[in-house]
């Protein structure tokens, strides 16, 4: 799945390397699919699973399908003061948040807590120590700002920069898909020898999430920019650095310089063009400008010899400025990169201050979340599967996962029996289809070896020391895997994350824990519900090994062309066809989803929800079909794929989300039915509605 928000500004290894969905009525404190289903057993939504009561069914669903399925939800749903979005995805993780919330603070007012348990609550209770944290000011980031102003030649500054590499692109949640360092690591299966490790080496520096707020010279863009130049200011000044200005106006300049080198999400997306495998000598000359030599030494990255380059004209852009900017400039915009970095875990105004600009300027939130919530965020994301094993413990059940896991078996079967089906498609490319879906792995719940944090340093006073230990212990772990055999048993997510996954290069899928829950899965709920919500998800997840970006590796996870030039030819038809129907969706008038962007999401989306179906029919198994609170189970199938999309957003959020996710916005996904024959007949569809398209018009990709 891809998760709601995934951007695209390293989308390069993001959307190539591991590939995100996105992305209920339980009560608070009700364990997160837990209870057995039993024949008493009552759905959390409705009648059957699903929320009539959020549907508009004066909206003609030939005419707009998300709006019958959900406009009623969306007319009296609030977003969240503290939120730029509200999805279904939200909701189970506002609900995940307190079971998780309940595990942390647990910890933190254990006394005879050790070993994890421990680094747990200490992590927390170390972020939630407000008045602590208000007495330091800008104390903690202090050293870090007198290194940086010792920096004397570009030798020290290439030193500088290696040191701060870290693995630090989270190739999982959207908002995170860039890094605001340099470079960005991430240590994967290679993708040319899959038996191995490799570091991909990814384009990085900015500090807005994507190149066109800086190369834009009108409207939203100009004005986020220089909302920007205005944050920038305001951090130097509460860090007591002079003229603020000036320097906040050089920065924002150097990396306007990143910006204009850096590759587009669209040609990040390419994985022929970002499969680049460089020799560590290759380095200096198809990137002169850093010293190479020392950044890779203070990287920790000296003895590797092999490397993946995703966007090699970025790197070699952004080698040459380190050169031909001056010395100053850099250090001007190091010490404005470590203050970014530092604000969560300083003093109030710094906080405030960081959250006015990347909260409320740049996405529309009104309102900064709880630290509470911040607190849980931080912990998650630094001891995520220590918290996740506790998870688990407590509120995941067996009998769920092993209902999940029978759905993914029986879709990934009616997946196998598609590509026997394809009439367009030859016996030579179908051989290598089929082996790449008999080898397909799939993992749910959680892992089965858990993560090792014994050599995590966690103190209960120090914030920032704590989070950048952790980043440390991160980036050293993956610089561990190499030279050793690839595992494929590492989880890209932690149970707690609402999510789900597909591995290319592993021919893997995960499905996590907190996914299995309503309005994806509910075990009480109607079959027809389940495979439109979670069927369709798992589908879409699978669909994903053969998407534009997938279909490109092997059953090895290797990039390989296993397509005959015919069957590549037809394929790329139906994907130009669908890119083109999903631009032709205009959220604004001056602005429109791009339908190459997201092309990868929408083929899984088509593909996967075909494939669902098909299990479903598979499913009844000769069952006589019935009809609950007036619909029939085709109905009720395509019902809960609509509502599985169901949110909104500030206009804010939107546009940035348009710019940058390689997801569509949820109400376009939803309108995917349209590709599906069976949607026809199950809402009387007319030529003249909306929606209609002639059959020879409906995309139909695997």
């Amino acid at each position: 799945m891809h998760q709601l928000h995934r951007s695209a500004r390293v989308v390069a290894v993001a959307a190539a390397l591991l590939t995100p969905l996105a992305a209920c009525n339980r009560e608070a404190g009700t364990p997160a699919a837990s209870a057995p289903a039993s024949a008493e057993a009552k759905p959390q939504l409705g009648e059957f699973g699903f929320d009539a009561a959020g549907m508009d069914r004066s909206v003609a669903p030939g005419d707009d399908f998300f709006g019958y399925a959900n406009g009623n939800w969306v007319r009296t749903t609030e977003i969240p003061a503290d939120r730029a979005s509200y999805n279904s995805f939200t909701r189970i993780v506002v609900d995940t948040e307190k079971h998780t919330r309940d595990i942390i603070e647990g910890a933190a007012a254990d006394d005879r807590a050790s070993g994890d348990e421990k680094k747990i609550g200490d992590y927390y209770a170390a972020f939630m120590d407000e008045a602590g944290i208000e007495a330091k000011g800008a104390d903690p980031v202090q050293p870090r700002l007198e290194a940086i102003a010792r920096i004397g030649d570009g030798q020290a500054l290439a030193r500088e920069l290696g040191a701060e590499l870290r693995a630090d692109v989270d190739l999982l949640n959207a908002t995170d898909t860039y890094t605001d360092r340099l470079f960005g690591l991430w240590v994967s299966q290679d993708i040319h020898q899959p038996e191995r490790y490799a570091p991909y080496l990814v384009q990085g520096g900015l500090g807005l999430p994507d190149r066109s707020y800086y190369l834009d010279k009108e409207g939203r863009a100009a004005e986020v920019l220089g909302a920007y130049r205005g944050h920038v200011a305001k951090l130097l000044e509460l860090a007591g650095i002079d003229d603020a200005a000036a320097k906040a106006q050089r920065i924002v300049a150097l990396e306007t310089e990143i910006a204009k080198v850096h590759a587009t999400g669209e040609q990040t997306n390419d994985v022929q063009a970002g499969a680049n495998a460089w020799k560590q000598a290759d380095f200096a000359r198809k990137a002169p400008g850093l010293d190479w030599s020392a950044f890779l030494d203070a990287a920790g990255l000296e003895a590797q010899q092999d490397f993946i380059v995703w966007q090699p004209k970025a790197v070699a852009g952004i080698s040459a400025l380190v050169a031909s900017q001056p010395l100053e400039t850099w250090k001007e915009y190091l010490a404005l990169r470590a203050l970014d970095r530092a604000s969560p875990y300083l003093s109030k105004a710094f906080a405030d201050e960081r959250f006015a600009f990347y909260g409320t300027a740049l996405v529309g939130t009104p309102q900064q979340r709880e630290r509470w919530k911040r607190g849980i965020d931080a912990t998650n994301a630094a001891l995520g599967e220590a918290v996740g094993r506790r998870y688990v413990d407590k509120y995941v059940s067996n009998e769920t996962k092993q209902r999940a896991e029978e759905m993914v078996k029986n879709i990934v079967a009616a997946f196998g029996k598609r590509i026997d089906a394809l009439d367009w498609m030859s016996e030579a490319t179908k051989q290598h289809a089929r082996a790449k879906i008999a080898g397909l792995s799939v993992a749910v719940g959680y892992p089965d070896k858990w993560r090792d944090y014994r050599d995590l340093e966690v103190k209960r006073d120090d914030a920032l020391g704590n989070a950048e230990r952790a980043e440390t212990f991160e980036y050293r772990r993956n610089l561990a895997k190499l030279g050793k055999p690839v595992d494929h048993g590492e989880w890209y997510m932690l149970p707690q994350t609402v999510n789900a996954l597909n591995v290319p290069l592993e021919n893997r899928l995960i499905f996590p824990a907190a996914i299995l829950q309503p309005p994806f899965f509910d075990p009480a709920a109607d079959d027809a519900v389940n495979y439109g919500a979670i069927g369709a998800v798992i589908g879409h997840e699978i669909s994903h090994s053969f998407d534009n970006m997938g279909a490109m590796f092997d059953e090895t996870g290797k990039l390989h062309n296993w397509w005959t030039p015919q069957d590549l030819k037809r394929f790329e038809a139906a994907g130009n066809a669908l890119a083109a129907q999903f631009s032709d969706y205009r959220p604004f008038d001056d602005l429109a989803v791009n339908g190459r962007l997201t092309l990868g999401e929408n083929i899984a989306d088509v593909a996967g929800l075909a494939t669902a179906y098909d299990a479903y029919q598979l499913s009844l198994q000769g069952k006589q079909l019935q009809t609950l609170d007036g619909f029939s189970p085709d109905q009720r199938f395509f019902l809960g794929f609509a509502q599985a999309w169901r949110g909104k957003y500030r206009d804010a959020a939107l546009r940035n989300a348009i710019l940058t996710d390689v997801h569509a916005p949820g109400r376009f996904r939803a309108q995917t039915v349209r590709n599906l024959d069976a949607w026809y007949p199950a809402f009387e569809v007319k030529p003249g509605q909306q929606l209609y398209l002639a059959p020879d018009q409906r995309v139909k990709v695997w």
